[in-house]
């Protein structure tokens, strides 16, 4: 297993992996190559991709601005979990924080997700009660499609 700094070279290959995802959620532009690549762009060191055999079975986009970090879509193939990669991608993404001296990673898990919320609190995450989710859309074109 080699967990390594994800490029947009990855990208076919994640995007394949989040198809795979029950339930996984993407948006039309965000999630689109340049999207990604534009995320990528602006957080080089920070997203994780886990690569068994030349196939992508994990993936972390992980941004910051400086301050605070948030992971999106975090995701492991159904058949490679319970093994480690999504902790081991969460080390590495953090490492690569600290070292940008990021203090604090956030990120959003949909409260029907029982694998996710199960696999964040297990490894020492805290869920938040004590506030509220607010977003708002600036592009009506980017659509969101949750994967059946």
């Amino acid at each position: 297993m080699n967990i390594r700094t994800m490029t947009i070279d990855d990208y076919p290959r994640v995007r394949s992996l989040w198809d795979s995802i029950k339930g996984f959620a993407m948006r039309s532009l965000d999630d689109s190559r340049e999207g990604v690549h534009r995320f990528l762009e602006r957080n080089p060191e920070t997203s994780i991709v886990a690569e068994e055999d030349g196939r992508i079975v994990g993936a972390i986009l992980c941004g910051h601005d400086g301050r605070r970090a948030t992971f999106y879509h975090v995701c492991v193939a159904e058949e490679y979990r319970k093994r480690g990669i999504g902790k081991s991608m969460v080390v590495m993404a953090m490492d690569a924080l600290r070292r940008q001296g990021v203090n604090k990673v956030a990120l959003i898990a949909f409260t029907t997700n029982d694998v996710g919320n199960a696999f964040w609190k297990g490894i020492g995450w805290t869920e938040r009660t004590d506030l509220n989710y607010y977003d708002f859309t600036l592009n009506e074109e980017n659509i969101v499609r949750y994967n059946s």
